[in-house]
């Protein structure tokens, strides 16, 4: 076991250190000037089309399909993982959050838009993702199937059981509850909802994560108001330690750039080709609307979720003292603001986000099954095997269950990153054609060979009523 731990920890930093950190830096900036900066051309038009509702009674609509992907995207990534990154990193760590989110928006609209092209009919729904574009798109089966099995087992299963893990922990702490009761409650809830199926999982989601982003950035809010007059002075602090200007303060220039990158793609997942998964779900009128509303995801995560944890820790300075990172680093972090009642607070986020994680991970496992192989049987060992690992995280010692999930989210992002690479120019094509119909003053409509493609399953015929709308 010590051995495997070994080999895992020196694949990780090779492809974390060099190959990664490459491609998503790269292709961030390929894609961003590919789409003209679309992440920032169309900050408004996100907003605007996040409020559509679908026309199909019973079908996800585009906020539905958002709060799935940000119910993963929002977990103890936001928490546990910010603070690790200071920690390990130094302050510096939080301005290439931000960088990487900046630039990975531009990733996530591309890989969201081709979800929603290459989406396939499920009932009075619909599923896709990246096995879905790499079959229907590149031909490439065998390279969808490769990706569905990584997706399945990193999301599905490991990181489920990281998540149920940092909840029991933080409730043991808090509240000294027995982390086998914990556990036992938490894998409940979770069989009650993935059993319920995909419209379950919408509505569940629908619900947790409005509630728990708006607590979280309401504390947030009353501690950088109490802390105005030192604002300034940390915003300096996270620059200066960036580029290496001035005393390192928790980390090397090289650790603050490595953890920012590292932690900010868990976090909000750009480019790693899980969001899309998520995005297909909805039903609009044109895929580049998905897009948009996926790309605000990537935003609402660590611009505004993440950008919380980093302010609250770094204006405790508890970051500085020896043997605090992780989960209770934040906690410290907020007991210094706001006193005893901290830790409870902390803990219940806690629970709130990893929670709304374990649901959103438990879907993209599902979808991909089905890409595989539709079959209720399969299904049903997989929901089997999700309540498994939820139940055995809450209780287990993680740290080579953590290293597997780091090795198969950068195995994930590699294939994702060649894959929407290779079809960028579709997605390209899609967005001329959305502009080139907002400029017309018309409710963009879709139509697969207005873009001269084909092998798509729900835009060769017009929707009559997005159509009638148009």
């Amino acid at each position: 076991m010590e051995l495997l731990q070994k080999i895992i920890s020196l694949l990780n930093d090779w492809l974390w250190s060099y190959v990664l950190i490459a491609l998503l830096i790269f292709m961030g900036l390929y894609f961003t000037f590919r789409t003209k900066f679309v992440q920032f051309r169309y900050f408004r038009e996100m907003f605007r089309v996040i409020a559509e509702s679908p026309n199909q009674k019973g079908s996800i609509s585009s906020l539905q399909a958002f709060f799935i992907s940000t119910a993963s995207r929002v977990g103890t990534g936001n928490l546990a993982g910010v603070a690790l990154a200071i920690s390990l990193g130094g302050p510096g760590a939080v301005f290439w959050m931000w960088l990487i989110a900046l630039i990975g928006g531009a990733s996530s609209f591309v890989e969201s838009t081709l979800a929603q092209i290459y989406k396939v009919k499920d009932g009075s729904n619909y599923r896709g993702g990246p096995a879905y574009y790499m079959e229907r798109g590149l031909n490439k089966r065998w390279m969808g199937i490769i990706f569905a099995v990584l997706i399945t087992f990193s999301f599905g299963l490991v990181f489920n059981s990281v998540q149920a893990n940092t909840i029991t922990f933080a409730f043991e702490n808090a509240f000294d509850v027995d982390r086998t009761i914990v556990g036992i409650m938490i894998t409940v809830l979770t069989a009650i909802i993935i059993f319920g199926g995909v419209k379950r999982v919408a509505v569940a989601t629908s619900i947790i994560v409005p509630v728990m982003a708006g607590l979280y950035l309401l504390v947030a809010i009353y501690v950088l108001l109490t802390n105005i007059t030192d604002v300034p002075s940390m915003f300096s602090l996270i620059i200066k330690d960036a580029f290496g200007i001035g005393p390192a303060v928790g980390g090397t220039l090289g650790a603050a750039v490595m953890m920012g990158i590292k932690r900010g793609l868990f976090s909000n997942e750009a480019g790693m080709g899980s969001a899309p998964n998520a995005a297909a779900t909805a039903e609009v009128s044109h895929p580049v609307k998905q897009g948009l509303i996926q790309t605000l995801g990537v935003f609402t995560d660590t611009l505004l979720v993440c950008s919380a944890t980093a302010f609250m820790i770094l204006l405790s300075g508890e970051y500085t003292k020896e043997g605090l990172d992780g989960i209770a680093l934040t906690q410290a972090a907020l007991s210094a603001h706001i006193g005893g009642w901290a830790e409870e607070f902390v803990a219940i986020c806690v629970f709130l986000f990893a929670f709304s994680s374990v649901i959103g991970n438990y879907y993209y496992g599902e979808t991909n099954i089905e890409f595989i192989q539709s079959s209720k049987t399969a299904l049903f060992v997989y929901r089997l095997a999700v309540v498994g690992m939820v139940i055995w995280g809450s209780l287990a010692s993680l740290e080579l269950v953590w290293s597997l999930a780091d090795l198969f989210m950068a195995l994930m992002a590699i294939i994702n990153l060649i894959a929407i690479f290779m079809l960028g120019k579709v997605a390209f094509a899609a967005l001329a054609d959305y502009m080139e119909q907002r400029k017309s003053g018309k409710n963009p409509v879709f139509y697969a060979r207005n873009i001269g493609i084909h092998n798509t399953d729900c835009w060769d015929e017009p929707y009559e009523e997005w159509r009638k709308e148009a």
